[in-house]
């Protein structure tokens, strides 16, 4: 059940800035080479990059990455062209990468909103931009998934209008082009986490922490979740994999919510 064995994919933002815990990316890339899956990765920083191949080569996996910078086109086209000179192919796309900054309307500078613009949506534009057309060519098709967050579903307690705005755009993006391509053996769908624990998770707590506890500011973000408890990378990194499997081959244009219920609940989140 849901192996990858011998399919290429693509991923963007799988880097790890430290060897503990596991971030989005990182889980994704490794739950897919667990299965079989042969990792191309694109990330900012080169080094984080090179931590999530070592971990994954420990493990027997195949990975290799190279810097990107998913919002300028010659940076994408590179990655794009460097993993089909190496592999032939690309059966996979996965786009992880994203940031939040805080601020509404009124407050939020101009450079900030194109700053989330570019690096949250333009970046998956880009990528699909360059794939697409590889993966129409092939007598197998592909499979995209992206990653959005419940942020672009509802509002989540805290003003962030550029971060839920281009969520909720990748949503309608992988929509439209899913049908767009639904005849051409080319599936798109988005999953979309909630409160999940990253080590990204950990240094907020860090930064944002009243009186500076850590615990109480954890504790907080669990009882936001009807299930009492935030899920973790490799959640979405499950999910992740079966859209990425022929069992998902008659799903496309759909987004999948790992959020343990928060979405479906009209409490506080």
């Amino acid at each position: 059940m849901l192996r990858l064995d011998g399919k290429v994919a693509l991923i963007t933002g799988l880097g790890q800035t430290a060897d503990d815990g596991w971030g989005i990316g990182a889980a994704i890339a490794m739950k897919l080479a667990q299965q079989g899956a042969i990792i191309f990765g694109g990330n900012r920083t080169l080094a984080a990059a090179e931590r999530t191949k070592a971990r994954i080569e420990a493990k027997g996996g195949v990975c290799n990455v190279q810097q990107t910078d998913v919002t300028d086109s010659a940076s994408v086209k590179a990655l794009v062209d460097a993993c089909v000179a190496r592999h032939g192919c690309i059966d996979i796309l996965v786009n992880n990468v994203g940031k939040s900054e805080p601020g509404c309307p009124a407050t939020m500078k101009e450079e900030i909103w194109d700053q989330q613009v570019d690096l949250n949506l333009k970046s998956v534009y880009l990528t699909s931009h360059f794939v697409l057309p590889i993966m129409e060519k092939q007598e197998t098709g592909g499979a995209v998934i992206n990653v959005s967050s419940i942020a672009g579903l509802r509002y989540i307690g805290k003003p962030q209008v550029a971060y839920s705005a281009t969520k909720a755009a990748i949503v309608q993006f992988t929509k439209a082009t899913a049908v767009i391509y639904a005849d051409r053996r080319v599936r798109l769908n988005t999953v979309v986490p909630g409160l999940i624990y990253t080590p990204y998770t950990r240094a907020l707590a860090k930064r944002y922490a009243p009186g500076g506890d850590e615990d109480a500011y954890m504790k907080m973000r669990d009882d936001q979740v009807p299930m009492k408890k935030m899920g973790d990378a490799w959640d979405v990194a499950n999910a992740t994999l079966f859209l990425a499997a022929d069992e998902s081959q008659y799903i496309t244009g759909q987004e999948l919510v790992i959020d343990g219920g928060i979405t479906s609940s009209t409490g506080r989140v």
